[in-house]
This record gives C-alpha cells, sequence and structure tokens, in this order.
C-alpha cells in the first residue's frame, strides 16, 4: 500500500530495499531546500521591513525639520511685515512726538516681539560685524581702540535666533592715522 503524505511516497515492507533508502534522503533534500528557500524569504521581508523603517523615521525626521522651518519661515514673514510700523513708532519716541495711547502700542508689540525670540541688533560703541550690521556711513575718530565701530545706529536690526531677519544700518567709526 502506497500511502502520499507532502509529495512524499512512503511505502510498506516488501518494497525494493534501494528505494527504502533513497526516499529518506530525497525527503530530506527537499526538506533543505524548502528550508533554504524559507530563510531567503525570511531574509528578504526582514531587508524589507528594516528599509521601510528606516524610511518611515527618517521621514518623521523630515517632517519634524520641515514643521520648524515653516513655523520659523512664518515667524520671520509676520516680524517683518510689523517691523516698518514698530520703526515708526520707535522714531516717534526718540522725538517726543508719540501720545501716550501709541506708547502702549509700542510696548506691546515689544513684548510680542520678545515673547518671539526677537533681539534687536546695532548699538553704539559696539563692533562692527558685516552679518549683524550694514554700514550706510563712516565718522572719522581720533582713536585706534574706537576704529570700527558703531557709531550711530540709523535703524536698528533684528535677528530670531542666529537667524537675522534685517542687518542694523549703520555708521561705522573710522581710525584715519597721520
Amino acid at each position: 500500500m502506497i500511502d502520499e503524505h507532502d509529495d512524499v511516497v512512503i511505502e510498506e515492507e516488501g518494497s525494493e530495499g534501494n528505494a527504502e533508502e533513497e526516499q529518506p534522503e530525497r525527503k530530506i533534500a527537499k526538506m533543505r531546500a524548502e528550508l533554504a528557500e524559507c530563510r531567503k524569504e525570511k531574509q528578504e521581508y526582514m531587508d524589507g521591513w528594516q528599509r521601510a523603517k528606516a524610511d518611515y523615521v527618517n521621514l518623521l525626521k523630515r517632517f519634524e525639520t520641515e514643521a520648524k522651518t515653516a513655523k520659523s519661515s512664518g515667524v520671520v514673514k509676520a516680524v517683518e511685515t510689523l517691523l516698518p510700523a514698530f520703526d515708526a513708532l520707535e522714531r516717534s519716541k526718540e522725538h517726543g512726538e508719540i501720545p501716550e495711547g501709541f506708547l502702549a502700542i509700542a510696548r506691546q508689540l515689544e513684548s510680542a516681539f520678545a515673547s518671539l525670540g526677537l533681539t534687536a541688533l546695532g548699538e553704539v560703541g559696539e563692533r562692527f560685524d558685516p552679518a549683524l550690521h550694514e554700514a550706510l556711513g563712516k565718522d572719522t575718530v581720533d582713536s585706534a581702540e574706537a576704529d570700527d565701530t558703531i557709531t550711530a545706529v540709523l535703524e536698528k536690526g533684528w535677528r530670531i535666533g542666529e537667524s537675522v531677519v534685517r542687518p542694523a544700518k549703520v555708521r561705522v567709526a573710522h581710525f584715519a592715522s597721520e
């Protein structure tokens, strides 16, 4: 009687002796081939899964970076829009021509800018830095120590963190040696 199971034929006693020896060897060889194929497929699935996971992690990082960049860009655009009005209020304050109500608005803008991380650039006496300041003129000074320092701030500059929103417009000291 012949019993078939998993494509393997098992013969009962009375069959040739040679056939009995070959069948277990064929069965083992077939199982080894199937096992090798399963291992190969498993490795392909594992490699694919690891690539997909790495792509997902990279995508999350990129989304996070893009979100931060978009937020920063939005803040900069808003600040750039409000700066001319703030500058006008600042100039009016310096000349004493501003009503009390407008002073309150100027303070609110200053507070809002501070909460956004906006800091002013350009102070008289600080060193001129072309990355932060825009030189619109020069003033002759008698001391070498004062050379290349800011003598006047014509318009404040602003930055958020390390990003310069607008450079300060300044006049710079120039030492004229005799």
